[in-house]
């Protein structure tokens, strides 16, 4: 799955969270990259900021509804790899297919939902903020005696550097609710299934 397609939707990993937290300067990065790629990598130096909606019923079935077709496309892109027009035409078409006015507009909804996502606790499944769940990754990561020390200090770089540089604060607090109430489809269509 190419590494600058999408940041990562949920608190699953060390790179997932960082993903969330980076959202706010990554909301125009393709949809669809695992959060198994770096935000490093996925954020571009200088994207706009997410516009913040208030989430519907709607468009969180819509998102779980094109995420097979949406895989089906973005699997087949090599890593590190940005999307050619065609692709983009391919995801636009899915995304008015399940009524988006365009893969912008899903885009959005996405990064929304990512920005939420980021701020639960996997453990609890409940909203405690991103970066409480970041202060949890660095303990939980501190206590790992199994991990490599050299892939334990990038992993506590890179959280302790998403601690700095945090997610927006969600705007419409009707979201939360509604994104934990979808909480395990959401986090099965749009998590990393690959850890």
């Amino acid at each position: 799955m190419p590494a600058l397609l999408r940041p990562a939707l949920a608190a699953l990993g060390v790179a997932c969270l960082v993903s969330a937290a980076s959202l706010a300067s990554s909301s125009t990065a393709f949809a669809q990259a695992k959060p198994a790629a770096p935000a490093q990598e996925a954020a571009p130096a200088q994207a706009p900021a997410l516009k913040q909606i208030a989430l519907t019923d709607k468009q969180l079935d819509s998102v779980l509804a094109a995420q097979k077709d949406m895989d089906a496309i973005t699997e087949k892109l090599p890593e590190n790899s940005a999307p050619d027009q065609k692709v983009i035409g391919q995801l636009d078409g899915v995304a008015k297919k399940f009524g988006f006015t365009g893969y912008d507009d899903y885009n959005n909804v996405v990064d929304n939902i990512s920005l939420v996502l980021g701020g639960f606790d996997p453990a609890t499944k409940k909203y405690v903020g991103t970066e409480a769940v970041i202060k949890a990754q660095i303990a939980q990561l501190q206590a790992d005696k199994k991990m490599p020390a050299k892939d334990k200090k990038e992993a506590l770089d890179e959280l302790n550097e998403a601690l700095k540089t945090p997610a927006p604060q969600v705007e419409n607090k009707g979201n939360i609710e509604l994104v934990g109430k979808y909480y395990d489809k959401l986090v099965a269509a749009l998590g990393d299934d690959e850890n």
